[in-house]
């Protein structure tokens, strides 16, 4: 293994012997829906590449019995089945010894329909009548196929699959391939036939059996495109096929690749305990983030469900047609996945700037690699189960955005055409993250794998440092943290790979530069000293900038020099400098005073991240000062854009109009604002189409945040009767919002009892940081966490617990610290480390600003 990979990254210690290796799967599986069980036969043709006595396969919460394996010739051998649940293994011995050749291994096996969202689970919705409705669902990655069907549950153990379902008389039926044959059975129930896959991994089975029903095929250049749904929410697909057209389209275009499926189902699923999945041909999803009313959604609603179906669809080429051959590469899958959403969506929707709103996602993964606690994006893992620690912001966020940092540097083009060669290496098979780089190596001639190595197998980023000189600038590099080394003492220094595109004008004459800094400083030859320069320039790098002050004064003399990116990244830079007492307060200040005409919603969502930071550290005496600084801020850009609604507005601006007057009426304690946003949610009693749909947020977020007991049962009454998923899940958060500690109490309550598991961790997670209710809301976790752990789905864990960041005491920050050292998590350890590391970053950042407040805001 090369030496830039980090050590061992194999995970040989665990993984199952190689002398069997499974090419074929032919598996019938039979749900049973009212008793929650399920029975199944598989016949796996498997080549046995030398003798042996002995299988070893992944089996977990399975009775496996039945088990023989078969020769070409009609042979069989039978074998007896042992389990180890620990290890979660079947071990057939067998009663004689298989020679080297070509066998099927029949099985047959139980098990449960369990409800943790995971594996083989169950799933819930109230029909129109009021009536429970059960359907059988998969969700098998990282390692739960194994909770379905006895197999080789490894990523590089590729095979094709051959599923057929059984299931009750009109239930809908849903695979990963096209349907063949339906054959009715003398007990009633049907036997759902389906074609087999192309060769792939078994986290990408599906198996979807209910009461769901089908949109009609969208023929798609020769792919039927379907969604499928709960009955009654057909008419919130027409979104969906249209962004799933577009994607399927587009991605055929951009790989140079047709689309490896023979069909493709995009499933709602009401209890889904990830955002999506990408099974090859079906793909389930939550609710909220496939089915939308096009017409009476935000534009942040319908980016999302675009987002998430562009994200699932390129996993069909980047990860399933070429798939990481241990869970080590998840991050590629993912990242590259992220990446090439924001290429369809900006190609689908222009007006959007997806890549100026991306710049919120990375905001929040520079945030979280400049803690101590950070890790690769690439690491070692042994165990299958530590790969879930890579479903984070580092794998999807700060992945996508040095995918983004080298497709900028490299040129799009260049960059497109190494992607083309190494999925036609590697496709049907599987690749090791190094394979890309050299891939794109050999396309380009540029040094890639040593620069991204620099950015993948070393923790953090660095903050480039700008100062003028007579014949131009001078760069150098180190490592950016937000908090001091544990321990006392400097942070080690990084070393980088920069890749950096630089803009400088001399003598009133601009040009363009394009440099790696792989040194720990380097100077640019200008010519002359520059009256400005942009270092970053279009915004695309994963670092922070951090100018002198003679440049820093002549870059912001004229914002309209700087893009939309290019200002978001200046305010995410001084902001995280003032965070990290790198850099006065009143710097960030400066910048966020030269915003009023700025019109980019992405930007001011940042701003009013800060001005949040700002109202919850100040003390009482100093809060009035921070709500008058936040309506200085926010009125000039509400009177640009106008407080009431225009028709035919472009997006953007009916979006920056709820973020603005969100903020007045909340943090801004804006009176009037609240009072015009409330009226609304008054107007929606009798209309639901009442409140503009961007809005919508502004309008329940204030409500939430000033209303009491009257406006929590009609929030209330709005979740359990809600118009459209997205309208669900917002009443539902709001309820974490309500400031009295009565209310606090009853959405507590509710998350261990009426909300759905999927939902409930992101409820708990908004009280938790509730400005009154916060210390409530913990001691509650504390004492109810066995149940709220027993009840919520493993890997929701530490999301509930994002919230605690909010909670900025010292004596409640070491509480936390005590607790867990006393309750570990299972999984999620370390963004738990980087959770109280970011508890302990806000506690240091009040402590420096709750004296002097009043004063840095001016």
């Amino acid at each position: 293994m090369d030496e830039g990979n980090g050590g061992e990254q194999d995970g040989s210690g665990y993984r199952l012997p190689r002398q069997v290796e499974p090419r074929r799967y032919q598996l019938e599986i039979a749900p049973d829906l009212t008793g929650f069980t399920f029975t199944g036969r598989a016949a796996v043709e498997v080549t046995v590449h030398a003798a042996v006595q002995e299988i070893v396969l992944n089996a977990a919460e399975l009775q496996v019995a039945g088990a023989a394996l078969v020769a070409t010739d009609g042979r069989r051998i039978a074998g007896s089945v042992a389990h180890d649940e620990e290890e979660e293994r079947a071990v057939i011995s067998l009663a004689d010894k298989a020679e080297p050749g070509e066998w099927t291994l029949e099985m047959e096996f139980t098990g449960t329909i369990n409800d943790k969202l995971r594996g083989l689970y169950r799933s819930t919705y109230r029909d129109g009548a009021g009536a429970e409705r059960v359907l059988a669902t998969t969700q098998f990655e990282a390692t739960d196929a194994r909770r379905a069907f006895p197999c080789w549950d490894e990523p590089d153990r590729k095979a094709r699959f051959a599923i057929t379902l059984v299931v009750p008389p009109g239930a809908t039926a849903l695979s990963n391939s096209a349907e063949v044959e339906r054959t009715s059975l003398p007990d009633g129930r049907v036997a759902v036939r389906f074609a087999d896959t192309m060769p792939m991994s078994t986290y990408l089975v599906a198996m979807v059996a209910g009461p769901l029903e089908t949109t009609a095929a969208r023929d798609v250049d020769g792919v039927p495109l379907r969604v499928a749904h709960v009955p009654g929410k057909d008419g919130l697909t027409s979104f969906a096929l249209e962004i799933g057209a577009h994607a399927l389209r587009f991605f055929s275009d951009w790989f140079g690749i047709a689309y490896p499926g023979d069909k493709l189902d995009l499933i709602a699923i009401p209890d889904f305990a990830f955002g999506a999945m990408e099974n090859l041909g079906a793909v389930t999803f939550r609710e909220s983030l496939l089915l939308v009313d096009a017409e009476a959604a935000a534009q942040t609603e319908l980016e999302n469900v675009a987002d998430v179906v562009a994200h699932e669809i390129a996993h069909m080429w980047f990860g399933d047609l070429v798939t990481m051959r241990w869970w080590n590469g998840l991050w590629l899958n993912e990242a590259f996945a992220t990446f090439m959403e924001m290429l369809c969506v900006d190609s689908f929707r222009p007006e959007w700037d997806r890549w100026v709103t991306f710049g919120l996602s990375r905001a929040a993964a520079l945030n979280v690699d400049a803690l101590y606690t950070t890790r690769p994006i690439e690491f070692p893992v042994a165990r299958p189960e530590e790969a879930e620690g890579m479903f984070d912001v580092l794998t999807y966020q700060k992945g996508a955005g040095v995918l983004r940092m080298l497709e900028r540097y490299l040129g799009p083009e260049a960059f497109r055409s190494g992607i083309h060669r190494y999925l036609v290496a590697h496709s049907h098979a599987n690749a090791e993250t190094t394979d890309l780089w050299d891939a794109i190596e050999e396309a380009t001639g540029e040094p890639v794998r040593s620069t991204m190595d620099s950015w993948i197998f070393q923790p953090g980023y660095p903050v480039l440092t700008v100062d003028a000189d007579p014949s131009g600038v001078r760069l150098s590099q180190s490592r950016f943290t937000l908090s001091a080394r544990p321990g006392g003492g400097a942070g080690e220094e990084g070393r980088w790979s920069v890749p950096v595109l630089l803009q400088a004008s001399v003598g009133g004459r601009t040009s363009e530069h394009r440099l790696l800094l792989s040194e720990a400083s380097g100077a640019v030859d200008l010519g002359g000293r520059p009256d400005w320069v942009k270092v970053n320039a279009g915004g695309s790098g994963f670092y922070r900038v951090r100018y002198s002050s003679e440049l820093m004064a002549a870059l912001t003399a004229d914002m309209s020099r700087l893009d939309s990116l290019e200002t978001f990244n200046l305010v995410s830079d001084t902001w995280a400098a003032a965070l990290a007492d790198r850099g006065p307060l009143s710097d960030w200040v400066a910048v966020v005073s030269r915003l009023s005409g700025h019109e980019d919603p992405a930007v001011w969502r940042l701003v009013l991240g800060g001005l949040d930071l700002l109202h919850r550290v100040a003390p009482a005496e100093q809060r009035p000062a921070v709500e008058a600084a936040v309506r200085r801020v926010l009125r000039p850009a509400l009177d640009r854009v106008g407080r009431e609604p225009v028709a035919g507005e472009p997006d953007k601006v009916a979006t920056l109009r709820g973020v603005v007057l969100g903020g007045l009426a909340t943090i801004g304690a804006d009176g009037g604002t609240d009072e015009y946003l409330g009226s609304y949610f008054r107007s929606s009693h009798q209309d639901r189409s009442a409140t503009p749909p961007d809005l919508a947020d502004a309008v329940v977020d204030a409500v939430a945040f000033n209303g009491g007991a009257p406006e929590y049962d009609q929030m209330l009454e709005r979740f359990r009767n809600p118009a459209n998923p997205q309208d669900e899940v917002r009443h539902l958060y709001a309820l974490g919002e309500f400031r009295h500690l009565d209310l606090v109490r009853r959405s507590l309550a509710l998350s261990m009892d009426e909300v759905r598991t999927q939902n409930a961790p992101f409820l708990l997670a908004r009280l938790l940081s509730n400005r009154v209710g916060g210390p409530e809301a913990w001691e509650y976790l504390k004492a109810n966490w066995e149940a709220i752990t027993d009840r919520l789905p493993q890997n929701s864990h530490v999301r509930l617990l994002s919230g605690l960041v909010d909670l900025i005491d010292s004596d409640l920050a070491a509480d936390a610290r005590r607790f867990f050292t006393d309750h570990p998590l299972r999984s999620g350890g370390r963004t738990l480390d980087q959770t109280l590391e970011r508890l302990d970053v806000n506690v240091a950042f009040a402590s420096r600003q709750r004296d002097r407040l009043a004063a840095e805001l001016g």
